[in-house]
């Protein structure tokens, strides 16, 4: 017999009919009617208690999800009866569904953003071209990394700037990947190797020995010696590699000796490994010294001017001084270029050295001229990085330099690269000053007739390497003749520096040279003592 609640339970009228087991199964969802039945028959088989939940497909179509829980008995007559409940857990079920989507829907989207976040976190820690590790991921595993056995590889690669500017960066994109491929293929598994910006890697190592570690590098050399194929063209590049070991030194400091043994090996050559040694910690604790030195010498005014007197080749007189760059080291004494002028270059202050000479010279060129000693013209050295500032020829305006007594002296080298708009913008305006340009040790660099012919210099020196062995060399002197014929045929001065001795100041005038510069007349003086020596004349009783 069903009650009320069942009879609506199950979408029949409440109308007191009796229902059965026929009237039950009816109503149980297809889906749910086989599992439903089992559970009934084992209960009934083993008067056992019954216990199920299913479905009920109503005749309007609608689902209600039901509880049962019942139990047999017999009655007097043996014959078995269940009696037990059913509840409509309808209302239960679907939002246990609900709440099981949501949990899943929420799982997936917390799946999608942790795939997301390591997508992101890969890119940030990934070199986008070749896949590598980056400075970032390098940094943070170098900062979790405890092992006194780690050892550093920094490579930089050689020519590769030549390539990525006569074929394209499309062509240095595919030398960046065939290098980090030679890199990965020759390191270990365990190894970490990243790319730290442009042409540049880091292999991180652990556990190899020296020797180890120089095997590697050899290996990486010699396979980025072999040419690459590139639509054609065969492209050569090569590698030079700053090694450096843990010695209970931090990451960062590592990372420092590496890229000072990298320093030293493109120094000594490319395409070559060097080890961070005591040699070189020792170097680099003198250079940082020289350079605080330096430094410090700017603010105190201990770089001062010397004058090297130039004399005609036929009259001995003084037509002209070069000014010559010496620091006045408060322990040391006069030191020349030779000592300070690498670091200075490094410390990027060369231009305020010739800056600083040049104003002095000028102050100096004055109070000779007042004293009436009458120096035609003085030449002053100017480096390569002054002639790319750009306020260069604005300074040059404010001193007043009268036409015709100053010359820059300016090394072969500078005129190689005729595509710097800013060297030749500033070369042009400082002719039109009334400055005179000098090329310096002409015939050891790289100087062609086309060079002298564009720029026009009014006078060339001969370096003194070519000077020196005239007085024993035929050949050495036809040499030197070609260079003044050079000279003379383009109405450009020929100065000869490196005049040791009367025999070779003999030489050169009869080949024509114009003027001369050396040990043989006058060594390099303060401006005092330039001054004492040009007013005695003395030069004359040794010619």
């Amino acid at each position: 017999v069903w009650d009320d609640r069942v009879n609506e339970i199950y979408g029949r009228p409440a109308d007191g009919q009796p229902r059965g087991y026929d009237d039950w199964a009816l109503t149980i969802h297809p889906d749910d009617l086989e599992r439903a039945r089992k559970d009934f028959d084992t209960a009934a088989a083993t008067h056992g208690r019954y216990s199920s939940q299913y479905r009920l497909l109503l005749p309007d179509g609608t689902i209600r999800h039901v509880r049962t829980r019942a139990g047999f008995l017999q009655d007097a007559g043996d014959t078995p009866k269940m009696i037990g409940a059913e509840w409509d857990v309808t209302s239960d079920v679907l939002l246990n569904e609900n709440l099981v989507r949501e949990r899943q829907l929420s799982e997936s989207k917390n799946a999608e953003l942790e795939t997301a976040k390591a997508r992101i976190e890969h890119v940030a820690l990934h070199d986008s071209l070749t896949g590598l590790p980056n400075r970032r991921f390098l940094d943070e595993m170098l900062a979790g990394a405890h092992d006194d056995r780690t050892a550093l590889l920094h490579l930089d690669l050689d020519r590769f700037k030549q390539i990525n500017d006569t074929l394209g960066h499309a062509a240095g994109d595919a030398m960046l990947m065939h290098a980090s491929k030679v890199i990965k293929a020759n390191a270990r598994t365990a190894d970490f190797v990243a790319r730290i910006g442009g042409d540049e890697f880091i292999v991180v190592c652990h556990g190899r020995r020296d020797d180890e570690l120089a095997a590697l590098a050899d290996r990486i050399i010699e396979e980025m010696r072999q040419p690459v194929d590139y639509k054609g063209h065969q492209c050569r590049f090569g590698v030079s590699i700053g090694i450096a070991a843990n010695s209970g030194i931090d990451a960062k400091q590592l990372l420092v000796n590496t890229d000072l043994a990298l320093y030293r090996a493109k120094s000594r050559g490319r395409n070559r490994y060097e080890f961070f040694n005591e040699e070189l910690q020792s170097e680099i604790v003198k250079t940082k010294q020289t350079a605080d030195e330096i430094l410090g010498g700017l603010e105190r005014n201990e770089f001062i001017a010397y004058y090297q007197p130039q004399f005609d080749a036929n009259t001995l007189e003084i037509v002209g001084v070069e000014a010559l760059s010496r620091w006045c080291h408060p322990r040391r004494g006069i030191l020349g270029p030779d000592v300070f002028l690498k670091v200075a270059e490094e410390l990027n202050v060369v231009s305020l050295i010739d800056r600083t000479i040049l104003e002095q010279t000028l102050e100096n060129f004055r109070r000779w001229s007042l004293d009436g000693l009458n120096i035609p013209r003085v030449s002053v050295n100017v480096s390569a990085r002054r002639l790319e500032d750009k306020d260069l020829i604005k300074g040059l305006r404010r001193l007043a330099i009268k036409a015709g007594t100053v010359s820059f002296e300016l090394v072969e080298s500078i005129f190689l690269d005729e595509h710097d708009d800013l060297v030749a913008w500033n070369i042009e305006h400082i002719k039109e000053l009334g400055i005179d340009i000098e090329i310096d040790d002409f015939g050891t660099g790289y100087a062609s007739i086309v060079s002298l012919l564009k720029l026009q210099p009014r006078r060339l020196k001969i370096d003194r390497q070519l000077i020196t062995p005239i007085t024993g060399s035929a050949a050495q002197r036809r040499l030197v003749s070609s260079i003044i014929e050079i000279g003379k045929s383009l109405g450009i001065g020929v100065v000869a520096e490196g005049v040791e001795t009367m025999e070779h100041a003999r030489i050169l005038k009869e080949l024509g040279c114009d003027i001369l510069q050396g040990h043989a007349f006058g060594r390099p003086m303060d401006a005092t003592s330039f001054r004492t020596f040009a007013q005695s004349r003395e030069w004359l009783a040794a010619g």
